[in-house]
C-alpha cells in the first residue's frame, strides 16, 4: 500500500515538472511575441538583460530560400556583372546665354569596364563638354578619368583610369544580331545616384532609329526595351540571360527624363565596330559625301544644301539653297538663292527613301571609296559617281 502511494507522489511530481516545462515552452518570455515563441525562436537572456537569439537556434525553414527559375537568372546575372558597372561624374562649366557669365554643370551616369588596362566605356553625352571626369568604382574607389575617344554619331565614348588590375572586371561580349523581340534583357546602371541597380523587361522592338548628336546623322539598328531606364542609367551595360552584353542604354522617350517604359540601347556591334577606331585614333574615320540636308519627295531624297568644296560639290551635285560668295574688298558678300535641287533615287543601286538608306552606305564605305548615285535631274535619271572624302 505505501509503495503505490509512494508511485502515485513521484508521478505528480513528474506531471507537474512536465507541465512547467510545457507551459515554459510555448509561453512568450518579456520582449517577445507569441508567435516568434511559437515559430520555435528561442531566447536567452545574457547579465546585460538584453534578450538575444540563440547562436543554435533557428526559424523552420531558415536560410535561402528557394528561388525560381527565373528569379535565378537575375541572380545569377547580377552577381556576374555588377562589379563592372561603374558611376561616372563629371564637372564642367557653360556660359549663361544673357550675361556669358560661367556657370559650373554637374552630372553623373553610369559606364562598364572594358578591359584590364582600365578603360570605361559610356555614352558620349554623359561626358560631353565635361572638364572633369570621375569614375567610381564597384569597391568604392574613385579615380580620375581621361578621355581616349568620342563618337557623338553613335554616342559612344572610352574613358580611362589608373586602377588596379584586380579591381577590374571587364564584361564579355555577346551577339546582338541574334536579339529576338519578347527576349528578356537585364540592365544595371545608376539611376538617380542610386549604384549599380538592376532593372529587367524584354526586347520591345529592334531595329529602331534615333537622332544623333550630329546633324545630318542617325543612330541605327537601335535596340528598344522596357526595362525601367532613368536619369542616370545612360551608359550602362544591358545584358542577355547568360549575362553577356548586347547593348549600351542610351535613351528613354520620356518628357521629364523619368521611365516611362520606353527606352532605347545601342547594340553592341555597334560598339564593337567603332571600339578599335576610338581607341586607335581617339575618333571614327567615316567617309564622306557633304551633303548637309534632305528634303523627302514621292521620288527619292531632295538634297537641300551641298557643304562647299565637300565631294558632294566637286562630283556637281546641285542643292535647293546655294550660297555664292562675293569678295569685295576685304569684306565678303554671301547671297543665297533657290534653284531645282537632285533628287537622289539610288545609291549603288539601293532605292533611296529616308536619310538613313544613306547613311547605311555610307557607314560601309572608307574614305576614298566611290559610290554611284542615281540622281533625278531636271526630269531626267542621270549616274553621278562621288568619290568619298573623310568625315
Amino acid at each position: 500500500m505505501k509503495q503505490i502511494f509512494l508511485l502515485c507522489i513521484i508521478s505528480a511530481f513528474l506531471g507537474a515538472i512536465g507541465a512547467l516545462v510545457a507551459w515554459s515552452y510555448y509561453h512568450a518570455p518579456p520582449g517577445v511575441t507569441a508567435e516568434e515563441w511559437n515559430l520555435g525562436v528561442r531566447f536567452s537572456e545574457p547579465g546585460s538583460g538584453t534578450i538575444q537569439p540563440q547562436a543554435h537556434a533557428t526559424l523552420p525553414g531558415a536560410g535561402a530560400e528557394p528561388l525560381s527559375a527565373e528569379e535565378m537568372i537575375n541572380v545569377n546575372v547580377y552577381d556576374a556583372t555588377n562589379r563592372s558597372v561603374v558611376n561616372i561624374n563629371c564637372l564642367g562649366v557653360r556660359a549663361d546665354n544673357y550675361f556669358n557669365i560661367p556657370v559650373p554643370l554637374e552630372g553623373s551616369g553610369s559606364g562598364w569596364v572594358l578591359d584590364l588596362e582600365g578603360r570605361i566605356v559610356t555614352n558620349n553625352h554623359v561626358i560631353a563638354d565635361a572638364e572633369k571626369i570621375e569614375v567610381t568604382l564597384f569597391d568604392g574607389s574613385a579615380y580620375p578619368a581621361r578621355v581616349v575617344g568620342t563618337d557623338p554619331t553613335t554616342d559612344i565614348a572610352v574613358i580611362q583610369i589608373e586602377a588596379p588590375k584586380e579591381s577590374l572586371f571587364p564584361l564579355v561580349f555577346g551577339d546582338s544580331s541574334l536579339l529576338r523581340v519578347g527576349q528578356k534583357v537585364l540592365a544595371i546602371g545608376n539611376p538617380f545616384g542610386l549604384e549599380r541597380t538592376l532593372t529587367v523587361g524584354i526586347v520591345s522592338s529592334l531595329n529602331r532609329s534615333l537622332d544623333s548628336q550630329r546633324a545630318g546623322r542617325v543612330m541605327t539598328n537601335i535596340i528598344q526595351l522596357d526595362a525601367a531606364l532613368n536619369q542616370g542609367n545612360s551608359g550602362g551595360p544591358l545584358m542577355n540571360s547568360s549575362g553577356k552584353l548586347i547593348g549600351m542604354n542610351t535613351a528613354i522617350a520620356s518628357k521629364t527624363g523619368e521611365n516611362t517604359g520606353v527606352g532605347f540601347a545601342i547594340p553592341v556591334n555597334t560598339i564593337v565596330r567603332v571600339l578599335p577606331e576610338l581607341i586607335k585614333f581617339g575618333k571614327v574615320i567615316r567617309a564622306y559625301l557633304g551633303i548637309q540636308t534632305y528634303l523627302p519627295t514621292n521620288r527619292g531624297l531632295a538634297i537641300g544644301f551641298v557643304t562647299p568644296n565637300s565631294p558632294a560639290e566637286k562630283a556637281g551635285l546641285k542643292g535647293l539653297i546655294v550660297e555664292e560668295v562675293r569678295r569685295l574688298g576685304n569684306f565678303e558678300q554671301i547671297r543665297r538663292f533657290r534653284q531645282t535641287p537632285d533628287v537622289i533615287v539610288e545609291i549603288d543601286s539601293q532605292k533611296v527613301k529616308t536619310t538613313e538608306d544613306i547613311m547605311r552606305v555610307l557607314d560601309s564605305k572608307r574614305p576614298g571609296d566611290q559610290i554611284l548615285l542615281s540622281i533625278l535631274r531636271n526630269n531626267r535619271m542621270v549616274s553621278v559617281p562621288v568619290t568619298l572624302g573623310i568625315e
